[in-house]
């Protein structure tokens, strides 16, 4: 298919010898032979950020990775991942609703979608001027040999890539091996020592990864690798938070485990865990454990408008500047 018809949505092949062919994907051995594909082949030129992690990630994993796509597509760098459920998509969501482009490089054929609830995702990514890409041939299933192969060009696409919640044993952890065998950068988003899903990125960390711990760490590190700005109000000041809420986003916890460590009453604590529960600020995971919501993570000033801690839990007035 001509390659005048990809803003229209329609499909494409390149192989190395061909100019769209991405310069990054040459360090890989052996380079693709193929790369089909629909969009716009000139956005995998870049500059990319990878945002990868957890399928069946954390309200706080989700929010990093929208995080993470939201900067840098107001920072003018595409979004590269693999789009799946949980911290992939996530992040391909939130580049496209703050205007941006993104990549999704797929498992299984580029003219089909996995898994269907990315659909958004890969039609967004096409309609915007990004694109859906693919080692596999057209009409290829998802099949368990192609992750890896995909894993490497998520890798290898961008100059740095971004981890935001990965278990020890992951295909996020073989993806960012990839990457420091290619040379690309690792940004590393630290969480709970008692989270398995922050195992991975903890010890990235621990390994030399860099250390992203805000989104103002994120945009320093992008204009440092990248050599670009972002154009967006700064984030205000943080409101102070009461003591349960400050526990969770410490570490997930169900409620009587909260109650011994914070020392309080369990009905204290069961009260204000359902007054946050009801104003959107928490969940409760499937495993029992209460966790702050992506919402929560998002808002720059923590419990957007509340200043007050409910159901008389007892008020710390540290600043958090």
């Amino acid at each position: 298919m001509s390659l005048d018809d990809t803003r229209k949505g329609k499909c494409w092949e390149i192989s190395p010898d061909d100019e769209e062919f991405p310069q990054s994907l040459h360090d890989l051995e052996p380079v693709p032979e193929v790369l089909y594909g629909r969009g716009d082949p000139k956005v995998l030129q870049g500059p990319c950020l990878s945002v990868i992690g957890a399928r069946r990630a954390t309200p706080y994993g989700i929010a990093v990775a929208e995080m993470a796509g939201r900067v840098a597509a107001e920072s003018g760098i595409v979004v590269v991942s693999g789009g799946a459920m949980g911290c992939d998509c996530a992040a391909g969501r939130a580049a496209l609703e703050a205007g941006g482009r993104t990549v999704v490089v797929s498992g299984c054929g580029a003219d089909m979608v996995y898994p269907a609830s990315s659909a958004d995702v890969y039609a967004g990514a096409v309609a915007a001027g990004g694109a859906v890409i693919s080692l596999e041939r057209w009409g290829s299933p998802p099949r368990r040999y192609a992750f890896p192969k995909r894993n490497a060009i998520i890798a290898a696409l961008s100059t740095c890539l971004f981890v935001t919640e990965a278990g020890m044993r992951s295909g996020t952890m073989s993806t960012a091996d990839v990457a420091v065998e290619l040379g690309r950068k690792v940004y590393g988003i630290p969480g709970s020592i008692f989270s398995p899903l922050s195992a991975g990125t903890n010890w990235l960390i621990s390994e030399g990864a860099r250390v992203i711990c805000d989104e103002a760490s994120l945009e320093a590190a992008i204009s440092l690798d990248y050599g670009r700005l972002r154009f967006s109000d700064a984030p205000g000041r943080r409101e102070d938070l009461g003591r349960v809420l400050s526990a969770l986003v410490a570490s997930p916890s169900r409620a009587d485990d909260l109650a011994a460590r914070l020392g309080e009453n369990i009905i204290t604590v069961l009260s204000a865990l359902s007054d946050y529960e009801a104003a959107g600020v928490i969940t409760k995971l499937p495993d029992g454990r209460y966790a702050p919501t992506s919402t929560f993570y998002l808002s720059h000033n923590g419990l957007a408008g509340t200043k007050a801690s409910p159901a008389g839990e007892k008020e710390e007035h540290a600043e958090d500047s």
